[in-house]
């Protein structure tokens, strides 16, 4: 009887093997591990924005429409809860793709302010946290890149045959992934250039001519 038992747990391992499942199981936890990195970066940045707010908030004059924006963006990005579900749920996905990239363009409008405010952009803090931003963006898009790999191979495997009949047995539905194309404009970080020279105001130049 055990004989019998031993070769019949033999032909289910040799028919799991066959059907992909191992395939399927290595690839589902590449994509774990490749999206718990792009949490972590993402994270890193929500870190990052109650300092440079404060920094910021610190210039006389500085606009204060903008700040609200990044604190508004940082706040809905960091209400959605990026469970390991979130990636077979492609709504609850897009939703929070589109709020982190809203939290990206809050910063990037925030860098371009800067730009308006030297003595700002010399102090010692920004300088700082400007670097650290930059080089967060940078991890974000590598992050994402070996996402968007590891989703893809994992995909692949759900859909082709017979490791999509494996897939649908043991409920390993095909995941969300990031847009291919908003990768590109992702991958650059935030243009900031220390060396310009500020930008005059419109409005009190208007008034100048006028006197």
């Amino acid at each position: 009887m055990r004989k019998i038992l031993l070769a019949f747990a033999l032909l289910m391992l040799a028919a799991l093997s066959s059907c992909g499942y191992n395939k399927l199981q290595v690839a589902d936890e590449q994509v774990a591990a490749t999206w718990s990195e792009v949490l972590n970066q993402y994270q890193r940045r929500a870190d990052l924005v109650p300092n440079l707010v404060n920094t910021v908030r610190g210039a006389a004059g500085f606009e204060q429409a903008t700040l609200e924006a990044v604190t508004q963006a940082r706040a809905q990005a960091g209400a959605i809860a990026a469970t390991p579900a979130l990636v077979n749920d492609p709504q609850a996905f897009a939703r929070f793709e589109t709020a982190q990239a809203q939290l990206g363009g809050a910063l990037s409008r925030l860098m371009v302010v800067v730009e308006r405010y030297p003595d700002l952009k010399s102090t010692a803090n920004f300088r700082d946290l400007q670097a650290q931003l930059e080089g967060t963006e940078n991890r974000i898009a590598v992050a994402r890149m070996r996402y968007i790999a590891a989703v893809q191979a994992y995909n692949v495997l759900v859909r082709s045959f017979p490791s999509n009949l494996t897939a649908k047995v043991v409920g390993m539905p095909v995941k969300a992934n990031f847009a291919l194309a908003d990768e590109r404009n992702i991958a650059r970080p935030p243009v900031i250039d220390l060396g310009s020279a500020p930008s005059a105001p419109s409005a009190p130049a208007a008034v100048a001519s006028a006197t």
